[in-house]
């Protein structure tokens, strides 16, 4: 089978499993011609440009049995393709010599243990930075069990490492992976990470800088809380320096143990990713989010405008005089608007909602929570007007 076809196969597949870090888009078209389809998706950017990238794996054979997983050991169903790392290399060398594409996000399933496995990635890795001058994106995934070593390696060849700890602790993990070890295989990888870019020079980096960490969870799989969730996601962002949390909504697989197991809510996953950039971006700490009896935070309004209605409703911030921070707590107004602020009230007082409006502010959002030069702004709150779009599921892709 042609590296082409195997690629085919793999993308084929691949919208089956969990990975909320990107979405899957057609086959190119240039000059009015479709071209072979590879698998190519979208990943998101800090600045919110998507780039597009070569998604695959090297192999969708594997030894393990996740409960959740397409490609588990002994799933009849799957199709078991295996690409060698210099075939992978190439024809995503190609793709990105004709300008289809930006980088690559390479997994695999594990064969013969993660260091075996873990080696071929890195295999592939070199042969695109060292032999074929490839100067893209890249984003490597680390396998259960590969070591210290090799986890260093990969950081010196790719923009982006992952290692997917699945679930909020090794509890979790057991329903969702039972043969994998959370501590010693998932977490240990993460920590050495930091380590590696907190005490080593990234002077053998491909491009002077080690690359960045990001995890998953699967979200609703394992009956988990939005507490223990978003928990380890605080101590991912603040102890280990994770760039991103992602959480991809469980979706049941045909022919896997899990496969009557209720889907989850979107909603949840969408709430989720509001409470985790809460923590990372606004200063917000645990106890802050309004988690209820259950654990888990509402799904009926986003968790800063729950906050908000509990503690700024009859204490509104000033924008005028308001500090960053302070600023941040405001529904409707998030890192840049906050910047927005600070910069036009050193020439004008904020004295109007049109005023926030010309700031790219939605002043519907804002307006209860604040003081514009010592007065609350008129406005009618509605149910209309505090809506959500309602968020959709994402396609599956191996994470």
């Amino acid at each position: 089978m042609e590296t082409l076809q195997k690629l085919r196969v793999v993308g084929r597949d691949m919208h089956l499993e969990a990975d909320s870090e990107s979405d899957q888009v057609c086959a190119p078209v240039v000059g009015g011609r479709q071209l072979p389809v590879i698998p190519i998706s979208e990943v998101a950017l800090p600045g919110g440009r998507k780039m597009k990238v070569v998604k695959s794996m090297l192999t969708t054979a594997c030894e393990r049995n996740c409960n959740y997983c397409p490609f588990r050991a002994g799933r009849s169903k799957m199709q078991r393709i295996t690409i060698k790392p210099d075939e992978m290399a190439k024809v995503s060398y190609q793709a990105y010599r004709q300008r289809l594409v930006e980088g690559l996000f390479l997994s695999s399933g594990i064969i013969k243990g993660g260091v075996t496995t873990q080696d071929k990635l890195i295999d592939t890795a070199e042969i695109l930075r060292n032999k074929l001058g490839f100067r893209g994106y890249l984003h490597l995934k680390i396998m259960p069990g590969a070591d210290r070593d090799q986890v260093r390696r990969s950081m010196q060849l790719a923009d982006r490492i992952s290692v997917n700890l699945e679930g909020a602790n090794a509890q979790h993990l057991a329903t969702l992976a039972p043969m994998k070890k959370f501590a010693d295989e998932l977490l240990a990888p993460l920590k050495w990470a930091q380590d590696i870019r907190t005490n080593e020079a990234p002077g053998s980096t491909w491009n002077g800088r080690w690359a960045s960490t990001v995890t998953q969870f699967v979200v609703g799989g394992a009956d988990e809380t939005d507490v223990e969730l978003v928990s380890t996601s605080e101590y991912l962002y603040h102890e280990l320096k994770l760039k991103r949390t992602y959480y991809s909504a469980f979706s049941p697989i045909i022919d896997t143990p899990l496969e009557n197991h209720r889907p989850e809510n979107p909603w949840r996953e969408h709430r989720l990713y509001q409470a985790s950039f809460l923590l990372r971006d606004y200063g917000f700490a645990m106890e802050e989010l309004p988690f209820n009896q259950s654990g888990n935070l509402p799904l009926n309004k986003d968790p800063k405008t729950a906050w908000a209605e509990q503690t700024l409703l009859h204490k509104p911030i000033e924008v005028n005089t308001a500090s960053r921070e302070q600023l941040l707590l405001v529904p409707g107004i998030g890192p840049k608007s906050a910047d927005a602020i600070l910069r036009a009230r050193r020439l004008h007082a904020i004295t109007s909602l049109d005023d926030l409006k010309a700031l790219g502010i939605v002043p519907k959002r804002s307006a209860p929570f604040v003081l514009l030069n010592g007065h609350q702004p008129s406005f009618q709150m509605r149910l209309l007007d505090m809506a959500e779009p309602t968020p959709q599921l994402r396609p599956r892709f191996p994470g």
